[in-house]
């Protein structure tokens, strides 16, 4: 069973997601909070897989929470959750490491989809949002090379990893162990002396290897 942390200040709007998320038997709301330093004491008093955060919240927003949650429970994975497309906001909270930001109209399936992505080490950016942020990765002042470390298989994970695959599909796409995945996932964010998986899609973006 998949734990799920829900925060937004508009009760109505969080009653509509808990309601979307739990026509998945294997996904249940564990805790509620209005606000971002309401949901950082959930994380702290229950076992919770995926904290999904509103970007605008009162009292302490989506950003600064999920800067907590990343920091005291690293085990957490995090999607953003907003009505506004805003690049800099897309951007700020992919360079946290969060693991998906997805539009608050968005469908029950596609809300699904990135809960279950997440918990499987995937990156999920709705269309509309990816169209936006993609082009402003690619907006660097000057050509940047590819570390010259990096060896054709690693190089071939990271373009995955950009396209928001988990281990398990690049497994299969370039017909490797999970295991040997996650040990080259591993050596590359050693290499680039990267965080995360987000960090490696971001690289993978700016260096035009999708």
């Amino acid at each position: 069973m998949i734990r799920i942390l829900l925060a937004e200040d508009q009760v109505m709007v969080r009653q509509g997601l808990r309601a979307m998320i739990e026509t998945d038997p294997e996904i249940v709301v564990v805790g509620e909070a209005d606000n971002g330093r309401e949901a950082v004491q959930l994380c702290e008093k229950q076992a919770i897989d995926v904290a999904i955060l509103d970007i605008r919240m009162p009292e302490m927003d989506g950003i600064e929470a999920a800067k907590i949650i990343r920091s005291r429970f690293p085990q957490i994975k995090i999607l953003m959750l907003t009505t506004f497309d805003d690049n800099h906001l897309v951007m700020e909270a992919l360079k946290l490491g969060v693991n998906g930001y997805m539009l608050k109209n968005g469908d029950t399936q596609s809300l699904i989809r990135s809960i279950k992505s997440a918990i499987s080490g995937g990156l999920s950016l709705e269309d509309k949002v990816a169209a936006k942020v993609v082009p402003a990765l690619l907006q660097t002042e000057e050509e940047e090379s590819i570390d010259p470390t990096i060896t054709p298989r690693e190089r071939a994970i990271l373009t995955c990893i950009g396209e928001g695959l988990n281990n398990k599909e690049v497994a299969e796409r370039l017909g490797l162990s999970v295991g040997t995945v996650k040990n080259q996932t591993s050596h590359i964010l050693d290499k680039l002396e990267l965080r995360d998986r987000t960090q490696l899609a971001i690289y993978a973006i700016r260096h035009h290897l999708i």
